[in-house]
């Protein structure tokens, strides 16, 4: 399975988390993981809930810096990015979550990659109504929603 996933924050709306994911099946030429194109539609998945422009800060993984991403965010003026330097996970929140659900099924077992596809999407559902959870992976972070005055 491949997960990719956004914490969303806006100063005075409730923090959000939108996710999608994908079940490999160890097909001939089947992908194992995310593509610029699963990317970008989870981008514009996004948009269209948080129905406005959206600045995503992102990590350096390689798809998220190839040609053809920088070409499809190119594309998209509500769009704008902001790279976290290298091997900076602790100040994107997103991996908390990840590191949260793979605390919660740790010692799991699974009858299936079907089984499996449904605890986890079970667990990230409950993820998105946790506010108090998505603001604390924030907080994690030591960053904030509020301007720097100083």
């Amino acid at each position: 399975m491949s997960i990719a996933g956004l914490t969303c924050y806006r100063p005075g709306q409730r923090s959000r988390f939108i996710y999608r994911a994908i079940v490999h099946r160890g097909r001939k030429n089947e992908r194992r993981s995310f593509s610029e194109r699963g990317y970008i539609a989870l981008l514009d998945a996004a948009h269209q809930q948080l129905d406005g422009p959206i600045v995503l800060v992102w990590d350096n993984l390689n798809t998220h810096v190839s040609v053809a991403m920088r070409q499809m965010i190119d594309a998209r003026d509500w769009l704008t990015v902001i790279r976290l330097p290298a091997y900076a996970p602790d100040l994107n929140p997103t991996e908390a979550v990840w590191s949260h659900l793979k605390r919660s099924i740790g010692n799991l077992a699974v009858t299936g990659v079907d089984h499996l596809q449904a605890i986890i999407k079970h667990r990230l559902k409950s993820i998105q109504y946790r506010t108090d959870l998505l603001d604390g992976f924030l907080a994690h972070t030591g960053l904030t929603l509020e301007p720097d005055t100083t």
